[in-house]
Order: structure tokens, then C-alpha cells, then sequence
């Protein structure tokens, strides 16, 4: 006996969500629990290097288990002609049309809705997964004033390419403010109860950091001009030492300085470093702006 358990993460153009995977997960447990033994197949577009479908012999399984998703489509209906001779089984998934040949195609489903039944819970709740950091990305633009010394653009693909291997829940924000799009913050208030519920933000703009520290969050600050220019001056305004700045050459990033960086910001120490830097009991500008104004005698009257 040997289980094949697919899904639609298992297509080359299939879609693979996270609920996808964690149902099939849920599967491999179950039957791992029971000692029955089996094997995932995955679409090689998403996850290169596991086992295909076009590598799993139909000859080796005795069963097929199809979790997760609408049971409908070619790619369903393929399943039942390549793996023909086994028991196929269809587990937590949505039945949009009861006739259709890819659900007639299993010999026994177990929905978690249509099909008349009465709704069950989904797959992916049965599942535990590790915690894993939740991390903002702020990005700086072009910034054309810094002539010759921007390196914005490899910055940013370096940066990100970086950050892409790390495991973290990254979540792209932007400063700049929207107030008639729903994909951006219409204010600051907005942005900063965001940043304020992070991890860790990563970012190449001055005010990624500032709002980060203001708010008690660990940034690690990259300086995407060479050199370095307004945010690692920002950086040692506020003594932070979580910063790196672009140099000449390739890469433009030094790799051990963004890890070294990165494993500071994620422990205990850079968390309390910055919560102890939040300026609420800190003016920052009244006793400079009032000399500026020359409002002291003023004020004082």
C-alpha cells in the first residue's frame, strides 16, 4: 500500500495557496499517524525539487487522495485517467457541481461544502506551523538628487532577493499616503498602527526607520547611496546600529553585514534597544523652533 496525495498546488498551472498545501499536509499527518505511507506531489513551478506528478509512477500507488479546492476541471479528470487503477479519494474539498466527471471520477468524497451536505471544517485548520518573524518592507524611490551616487535600483534587487530566502512573513509597505485607494494607508495614524504590530522592518527609507523606532520596532536600515547619505545619518541621530550602507562594486550589499543585521534585529537585545528609544517623553523640536522663530522672549512674556 502507497498513497499519492495531490491537490491543485500539485498542477504545473494549478494555484497553490497556503490553505492547498496545509490540507495536503493535513493528509500526509493523518496517514503518517496511521503508518500508512505516502508521498506529496508538487507542481515543479512552485516548489522545484519535490516529486512531480509526471515522476510519480502510477504503478507504485495504490491510492490517490485529491485535497483541497473545487473538485472540476481537465487537470482533475487527468488524475483519473493516469492514476486509473487506484482508489481515488477526494478529502475537504468543494463540490460546485455534483455530475460533474471530475467528482463522479473518485470513488468516495468527503466535501466540506456542496453536494447538499452540511459544511465541514477545512483541512488547513487541523494543521500546527512554526512562528515565523512578520516583517515590513519599506522601499525607498530613485531619489534622482543623489546623482552618481544612487544605487537604488540594485539596492532594492539585492535587497529583495535577500530577503526572498529569509523565512519571514514580509509585508510590502508604502508611506506614501492614499486616501482614495484602499491598497495604501489614507494616514499617518494608519501606517504607523501597521508598523507598530511588526516584527522587524527592513527598509531603504529614512522615514521606514524613523516611524519603526518611534514606535519601539526593530528596523534594519539599508542606505541604498553609496556611501551613505540621510538614512544612516538618521541611523546615528538616533544611535542605531542596525544600518548598511551601499558601496561600490558588485554587490552593492555586503550579504554577512544584511545577516549579521538581521539575527541582531530579530533578538531580545535589538527589541529592547528600541523600545527604550521612542521619544514620548522627548521634544523633539519646540526649544530649536522657538530660537529659530525668535519667539523665546515671546513665550517667556
Amino acid at each position: 500500500m502507497r498513497v499519492l496525495v495531490t491537490g491543485w498546488p500539485s498542477f504545473v498551472n494549478g494555484e497553490a495557496t497556503a490553505g492547498d498545501v496545509l490540507a495536503m499536509e493535513a493528509v500526509r499527518q493523518a496517514l503518517s499517524d496511521a503508518g500508512v505511507p505516502c508521498d506529496l506531489a508538487w507542481s515543479p513551478v512552485f516548489r522545484p525539487g519535490g516529486m512531480s506528478l509526471a515522476e510519480a509512477d502510477p504503478h507504485r500507488y495504490t491510492h490517490l487522495v485529491f485535497a483541497c479546492g473545487p473538485v472540476m476541471g481537465e487537470p482533475v479528470r487527468q488524475l483519473h485517467q493516469r492514476y486509473a487503477h487506484c482508489r481515488r479519494v477526494a478529502v475537504g474539498v468543494s463540490v460546485i457541481d455534483p455530475h460533474d466527471p471530475a467528482v463522479l471520477g473518485f470513488d468516495e468524497v468527503l466535501a466540506r461544502d456542496g453536494g447538499g451536505l452540511e459544511p465541514r471544517l477545512d483541512l488547513a485548520a487541523e494543521v500546527p506551523v512554526p512562528d515565523v518573524p512578520v516583517v515590513g518592507v519599506v522601499l525607498a524611490p530613485g531619489q534622482p538628487e543623489y546623482g552618481s551616487r544612487r544605487r537604488h535600483e540594485q539596492v532594492e534587487e539585492e535587497l529583495t532577493g535577500w530577503l526572498n530566502a529569509r523565512d519571514c512573513a514580509r509585508v510590502p509597505i508604502d508611506t506614501r499616503l492614499d486616501p482614495y485607494g484602499w491598497r495604501n494607508a489614507g494616514t499617518a495614524a494608519q501606517v504607523e498602527a501597521l508598523i507598530r504590530r511588526l516584527d522587524l522592518v527592513v527598509t531603504t527609507r529614512l522615514h521606514g526607520l524613523v516611524l519603526a523606532l518611534k514606535n519601539g520596532v526593530p528596523a534594519l536600515a539599508v542606505d541604498p547611496v553609496e556611501g551613505g547619505a540621510k538614512v544612516e545619518a538618521q541611523a546615528r541621530a538616533w544611535g542605531w546600529p542596525a544600518v548598511v550602507t551601499a558601496r561600490s562594486g558588485k554587490p552593492v550589499l555586503d550579504p554577512a553585514a544584511l545577516e549579521r543585521q538581521w539575527e541582531w534585529c530579530l533578538a531580545g537585545r535589538a527589541a529592547a534597544a528600541a523600545w527604550d528609544l521612542r521619544p514620548d517623553t522627548k521634544p523633539l523640536l519646540t526649544d530649536d523652533l522657538l530660537d529659530l522663530l525668535d519667539l523665546r522672549e515671546d513665550q517667556a512674556g
